[in-house]
């Protein structure tokens, strides 16, 4: 079971992961892009030295960028290793994912190969997952971003500061950290190649039509989509081509394309991200609409081609697909915050979600009141607002002339979770400054029931669990939880919560609830429980005892969660009772 503060770990090791990955678009050559690669692994994923070896021409592998040791740079730097000595090495050993583990216990044997080492010393292993300073572990990074693709390189790591081999959480970062290197790699090579052949169409008068050519042959083959726009006058803006890489991406032709600029395609809560994105060396991360009206998130860097004697002619825009990054973050951020075991909501995430309700002003108070009415009633529902700024004739290249017989709409759920009736501003922040539109909670008074409704707070703890675990181990009573997180996700609505705090303890999040549902609910809760769980042919029984809560403003998460507890030990208790009186 994770303990509380792993998700935070998790989080802010997924920054760093982030902002290393982010650090690999900022390089502006080749060499600059494998030096931050090697110095991503070191900053970003905890280990203390860090070697890039890439593909040459010839086949081996040359060391082209060291990391985290100033003698191991002047030992390893520029030496090489030939192929088939790598190919060797990437045969042997663990296949972790796309990654190779050599354990020492095999590695004796590459000690004398020509693949350049820095040997370093340490004491053997006290336990399983001690790292050995002999281990080794390699990251492939591929032309296609997986081992399908042809071979750019490898990243060879050592030393992870925490002494050991990484888990599966670090293995996946280190894949995913591999597979955007080899992007990186790859782009870096692309625009060293695009940069080339637009030096050569400025430099070489006489070879114009020889170079237009390589141009042409660089842009509509690119594996990753670009496009030219317009500058300046009535069309500017406007798409004038986009290579056959963007027109699959966005599943349209290159003549449907041509009646676009980058504004009538982008998600409307990203044309203020746009509007932002100079147009010479500008960046920015964003989605664009496909055809079918689906999204795709995209990275664009932006470049003006310039004539001499007249200045800007068009704007060459890069965009790569990063959609497969987003889902990595996605991912990583969703195992931060749930339950490995039962894929529920874990304890932090539950008090996020459960705070998000919540604010410092109690009921009745004359904030309260003050943020609740205005001059013109209630605020509940107040409309969303945007603000669209006028794009032509600014710098960004962006702007365009709308398309009459098409408007891009976002698809039904895209606002689905954006909390109701608050004000949002162009740039998707929530803004409670001059309008506070925060539909306050309001707990039950405990002593009456006047049909009022409230966030009901359901505190669940297993009966008769324990003695499960003791018996028959720990197997069985892990698939006794995902068995309940089962039971209890199927008895609740579609907009409740149910969340593991940890160990035998649910929490049921249910608004809209009256003291009668919320008891009813926790009866039926209770009863979809209790019948046997089947584990490897074995029948096993659990009980519930359920404490009911009510939250509201002015108080806190935990005191939420703590009143729950407690009713639920009074609860547990008066059935104690009850069974020993009957007995």
């Amino acid at each position: 079971m994770e303990s509380e503060s792993e998700p935070y770990v998790r989080l802010a090791t997924l920054r760093q992961v982030h902002q290393a990955v982010a650090d690999l678009n900022t390089a502006r050559s080749l060499a600059d892009t494998l030096q931050t690669v090697a110095d991503g692994v070191v900053s970003g994923l905890g280990y203390e030295l860090a070697a890039v070896n890439l593909v040459r021409p010839d086949g081996d592998l040359v060391v082209a960028a060291v990391a985290g040791s100033a003698g191991a740079e002047a030992f390893l730097a520029g030496r090489v290793g030939s192929r088939v000595s790598w190919e060797r090495r990437l045969a042997m050993g663990d296949r972790w994912g796309e990654l190779r583990f050599i354990p020492y216990t095999e590695g004796w044997v590459l000690d004398d190969d020509d693949v350049p080492q820095w040997r370093t010393t340490g004491p053997a292993p006290r336990f399983p997952d001690e790292w050995h300073p002999m281990d080794r572990l390699f990251a492939p990074m591929h032309t296609a971003g997986a081992s399908g693709g042809e071979l750019l390189g490898v990243i060879s790591v050592d030393k992870p500061r925490n002494g050991r081999r990484p888990g599966a959480w670090g293995r996946e970062a280190l894949q995913m950290y591999a597979f955007q290197a080899a992007v990186a790699i790859s782009n870096a090579h692309l625009r060293a190649n695009m940069q080339r052949a637009l030096v050569r169409l400025e430099r070489e008068g006489q070879a114009l039509r020889a170079s237009e050519e390589s141009f042409r042959q660089a842009f509509e083959f690119a594996p990753s989509g670009m496009a030219i726009a317009e500058m300046g006058g009535d069309q500017h803006g406007r798409l004038h081509r986009a290579n056959d890489a963007l027109c699959r991406l966005l599943g349209r032709s290159a003549s449907q394309m041509r009646r676009y600029s980058f504004s009538d395609l982008v998600h409307p809560e990203d044309i203020g991200t746009l509007l932002r994105t100079s147009a010479e060396g500008g960046r920015a991360e964003l989605r664009l609409q496909r055809r079918d009206g689906s999204y795709v998130w995209v990275s664009l860097r932006n470049s003006v081609v310039a004539d001499a004697a007249d200045g800007p002619r068009y704007l060459l825009t890069h965009v790569e697909d990063i959609e497969d990054r987003k889902r990595h973050e996605l991912q990583l951020a969703h195992r931060a915050s749930h339950d490995s075991l039962t894929g529920l909501p874990n304890s932090a995430e539950l008090r996020a979600r459960l705070s998000s309700r919540l604010c410092s002003r109690p009921p009745g108070s004359d904030a309260h009141a003050a943020a609740t009415l205005s001059p013109f009633g209630r605020l509940d529902g107040f409309a969303e607002v945007t603000s669209l700024v006028s794009t032509a004739g600014y710098g960004h290249g962006f702007g365009g002339q709308g398309v009459p017989d098409r408007a891009p709409q976002p698809s039904g759920d895209e606002h689905a979770a954006e909390p109701a009736g608050e004000y949002r501003t162009g740039d998707g922040f929530w803004d409670g400054g001059a309008y506070d539109h925060h539909e306050h909670t309001v707990a039950l008074d405990e002593t009456s029931d006047d049909g009022s409704k409230g966030l009901a707070v359901l505190f669940c703890d297993l009966d008769g669990f324990k003695s499960i675990n003791d018996r028959f181990g720990h197997h069985t009573g892990d698939a006794v939880l995902i068995e309940v997180a089962r039971r209890l996700t199927s008895g609740v609505r579609d907009g409740d919560t149910v969340a593991r705090l940890g160990g035998d303890e649910f929490v049921v999040l249910a608004d809209g609830l009256g003291r009668a549902d919320a008891e009813d609910l926790a009866v039926r809760l209770r009863n979809a429980i209790i019948p046997p769980i089947r584990v490897d042919g074995r029948a096993v029984r659990v009980g519930a005892s359920f404490g009911i809560g009510w939250a509201g403003c002015g108080m806190s998460a935990d005191e939420v969660l703590r009143s729950a507890d407690q009713r639920m030990y009074v609860e547990k208790r008066s059935r104690a009772k009850a069974g020993r009186r009957a007995g």
